[in-house]
């Protein structure tokens, strides 16, 4: 055999073995994402368990209040605002506002009056209704 046919042989037998890995890697890719869209889903659900809100409709309401003007919200376009605090991980504070033990009733509560409850803070009252608050507490919720 020549050499020039060895290394014919070897480059056609490498193929499958890419093609194989690939696949290995999409089926990876594949999985990964339907774990992450699994537990979206789940944290979805819980939210609106506690909640009673749909976190679906926070989007139109947060750009609504201009809630993206002060925070930084996860999952909004645009909603990175440096004023106030970031509202990731709601969920897993122990606070509302350094004030409030962390309820889903508390956190409505202080979306739609926080003055309420600490009158020095920054964040103003914005008109939020209870059931908009509700739907944008299951969002933060689900994050």
């Amino acid at each position: 055999m020549s050499p020039r046919n060895a290394a014919g042989r070897f480059a056609l037998s490498i193929w499958p073995l890419l093609a194989a890995l690939g696949l290995i890697a999409l089926i990876g890719v594949g999985w990964a994402a339907a774990q992450k869209w699994q537990q979206q889903r789940e944290d979805f659900a819980v939210a609106r368990a506690l909640t009673g809100g749909d976190p679906a409709r926070a989007a139109e309401l947060a750009t609504r209040y201009g809630c993206a003007g002060c925070h930084t919200i996860p999952g909004l376009p645009g909603a990175e605002g440096k004023v106030a605090g970031p509202l990731s991980d709601l969920r897993a504070r122990v606070y509302i506002g350094g004030v409030l033990p962390n309820t889903a009733e508390n956190l409505v509560d202080w979306i739609v009056d926080p003055r309420r409850f600490s009158p020095r803070t920054a964040m103003p009252r914005t008109g939020i209704s209870e059931r908009e608050a509700r739907d944008i507490a299951a969002y933060l919720y689900a994050q």
